[in-house]
């Protein structure tokens, strides 16, 4: 039975600062034919590494505007998508469809179809929570990481910051995107805060910000507990490739505790790239935290 989703209007990203990249669409995705996938890819499709760039909520590919410039800079490719729900891509408008393993699978679907290969897996907030156990089930993919104010879920809370976090988005059906943004990051200029919430002209197209805080795994029956426990395992004992880390020291949720506990699950991560000024959203510092990890990995 085909998904009703909506689509944001193109006009809504004209002239979005510091984001001038063409927009890339997939809707041939086995298993979610018609839904319209969309992602930033930059640099050669022939590069031999690529960068693989995963947002949280209520953030899209504009996130990682400052990072991609950097990684492109090195020859390599470099791939941003959108979540079903976010940005540029196809928002389904029924909240019941936003499960764990609908934007997974998707997210398995979309490498595959784009054949991608010796992957610098690079994630914050669900980016994490979702694409740290991605490597899991297709590991000769992945060859390094890097990480940012995220979590593995496997079934307890992350805390007191979380759940008044999520029973604040449970009051907002119609969460004032910008605002929140601004909040977090007062580092945002009022036209950037207003280009992460481009994605969503009302509240109809803002099912994937009401669902997520819903979907974070904090007991252990829910949906993603087993196989986030099986990538943790994997990061804690099979993972082989070098790391980076860098957390905001700001954020109230997964702020430096909950990312030198992630530190501790990963072998041989180094010591984390702490940004003191910023929160959550650590990737508007995304130039410093780009060039730290180049350097870190060798300067490639």
């Amino acid at each position: 039975m085909p998904v009703s989703a909506k689509r944001t209007p193109d006009d809504r990203f004209a002239g979005l600062p510091s984001y001038s990249f063409a927009p890339h669409y997939v809707d041939t995705l086995a298993g979610y034919e018609g839904l319209r996938v969309h992602y930033i890819d930059e640099g050669p499709e022939e590069a031999h590494r690529t960068f693989l760039c995963l947002h949280g909520q209520p953030s899209w590919s504009y996130l990682y505007r400052k990072m991609i410039p950097v990684f492109a800079a090195t020859g390599a490719r470099v791939i941003a998508p959108d979540w079903l729900g976010f940005g540029r891509s196809d928002k389904p408008v029924d909240d019941a469809v936003y499960t764990f393993h609908f934007h997974r699978n998707m997210m398995l679907a979309l490498i595959r179809h784009l054949d991608l290969t010796n992957i610098t897996l690079v994630v914050q907030d669900w980016g994490g929570l979702l694409g740290l156990t991605i490597p899991v089930d297709m590991p000769e993919l992945f060859e390094r990481l890097i990480v940012m104010n995220t979590t593995i879920a496997v079934g307890q809370s992350p805390g007191p910051g979380f759940e008044a976090w999520k029973a604040f988005n449970r009051t907002q059906p119609d969460l004032d995107v910008a605002a929140l943004m601004k909040r977090a990051s007062p580092v945002l200029s009022d036209d950037e805060a207003a280009a992460y919430a481009a994605p969503y002209p009302d509240a109809s197209y803002k099912a994937g910000v009401r669902r997520f805080p819903e979907l974070v795994m904090v007991a252990p029956d829910m949906e993603g507990v087993d196989v986030s426990r099986r990538a943790a395992e994997w990061w804690a004992q099979d993972w082989t490739g070098p790391s980076f880390m860098a957390v905001g020291a700001q954020d109230p949720v997964l702020g430096l505790p909950h990312m030198q506990a992630l530190r501790g699950q990963i072998r041989n991560c180094p010591e984390p790239l702490i940004i003191p000024d910023g929160g959550h959203f650590v990737q508007e510092w995304g130039d410093e935290i780009a060039r730290a990890a180049l350097a870190a990995f060798g300067g490639t």
